[in-house]
């Protein structure tokens, strides 16, 4: 049942607008000061949020997602009150700690034990309340050998830790957390998603953006997502990361076509037998699949008698040989007489890049006469839609269980 209607806001976002005035010339000297007083110091706008509106409820696991540069983290300060919008409004209906960016609200000159103070005060607390809480933050940061040594020789795994656990510990009504999961080691981000559990079961406010779509699936009730400042989508956050993927493969898919057209054209200069090899989903060249969808890996050449066979391997773009096909094995006859051939392959691969190598080859593999190194780059996305489960490693193989 859709409780939306009914829930009580946490945070209103209304028709947000944010411009940024940047000026095109730079005042590096007294003399560029004088001349620019004069002449008129060309700007212009960028256009951060266009119209954005949404609510967040209280209790919601919110997630705000979209490509770098999109908008998010602007949006994020926003509701913070680092910025100021151009137009529009914000509402907050309760107290808010934000965890927005590395740094934001520390001096690299103090110590850890003085920044968590400092820290603190910011967030609205006096050093009372902050020394009752102040053993929990070090030792859910695992900071306790370093309190005392200055931020500035912190890593930034360092630095992460302690600002998480002061947002968490200095708990507010309302938390927002800017890619908390994109800085530090395995252990920690086990520890954040063990604090979102906690969250999640409680009905703690969360305001999330991260580029994990598997995180913004397993935590989140609903979702926004954010493409060139404006709202694409908001609602269920199923539907919200797979148009987020999808928004991503686009970009994807233009970048391995360019690269395949480009290695295309080098390898019909190079190559006098005029091989080339196309990735097809159909009848239409495609660089990206779902996992166990099927490809049709389509070759053209230059007929010739002495060629007898085709050797093609598949390979992840990491390096590791995944496997091969070979004409003759699989039943195809002498190509002497042919210049074209498909092969109908089901992608039973986990997610990733990969690409193909084909070489051609006369009778019992006598003599290689010619092939492609690399080409028919394609993605397999997390789409396990045409799986009937997902699987770790590279591939899943054929097997049978006894008793």
């Amino acid at each position: 049942m859709d409780t939306t209607d009914t829930a009580e806001p946490a945070v209103i976002i209304n028709d947000i607008h944010k411009e940024f005035i940047l000026p095109q010339s730079k005042n590096t000297s007294f003399k560029q000061v004088a001349v620019n007083i004069v002449k008129k110091n060309d700007k212009i706008t960028q256009k951060v949020l266009d119209g954005v509106t949404f609510t967040v409820n209280k209790g919601d696991f919110f997630g705000i997602v979209g490509r770098n540069g999109e908008g998010k983290s602007t949006l994020l300060k926003l509701i913070a009150g680092v910025y100021s919008p151009t137009q529009g409004s914000i509402t907050l209906n309760g107290g808010l700690t934000p965890f927005i960016e590395l740094g934001v609200g520390f001096n690299p000159e103090l110590s850890g034990r003085d920044n968590v103070f400092l820290n603190g005060a910011l967030l609205g607390y006096d050093r009372k309340q902050m020394e009752a809480m102040y053993d929990e933050i070090v030792s859910f940061a695992e900071l306790e050998p370093f309190m005392d040594q200055k931020l500035k020789n912190y890593s930034s795994g360092m630095q992460v830790r302690l600002a998480f656990s002061i947002a968490i510990k200095a708990k507010n009504d309302i938390l927002i957390f800017d890619e908390v999961l994109a800085v530090g080691d395995e252990a920690f981000q086990r520890k954040c998603l063990d604090v979102f559990e906690r969250y999640k079961a409680t009905g703690q406010t969360v305001i999330l953006v991260t580029h994990d779509m598997d995180t913004v699936k397993k935590y989140c009730n609903r979702a926004a997502l954010i493409s060139k400042g404006k709202l694409l989508r908001v609602g269920d956050p199923i539907r919200v990361a797979d148009d987020y993927s999808r928004l991503n493969q686009l970009v994807i898919d233009e970048e391995i076509k360019k690269r395949n057209d480009e290695e295309e054209e080098l390898e019909e200069a190079e190559d006098d037998r005029g091989i080339k090899l196309a990735v097809k989903r159909g009848d239409e060249q495609s660089s990206s699949f779902a996992v166990n969808e099927v490809a049709t890996v389509s070759m053209d050449w230059d007929q010739a008698p002495e060629i007898d066979r085709i050797l093609l391997d598949l390979y992840k773009n990491t390096g590791e040989h995944v496997c091969n096909f070979i004409t003759s094995r699989e039943g195809l006859g002498s190509l002497s007489e042919k210049s074209h051939a498909d092969i109908d392959i089901t992608l039973n691969l986990a997610p990733g890049s990969y690409r193909f190598a084909a070489s051609f080859w006369s009778k019992d593999f006598g003599e290689r006469l010619g092939g492609i190194a690399e080409a028919g780059e394609f993605i397999v996305t997390k789409d396990w839609s045409r799986a009937k489960h997902e699987f770790a490693g590279t591939t899943l193989l054929d097997s049978h269980w006894r008793e």
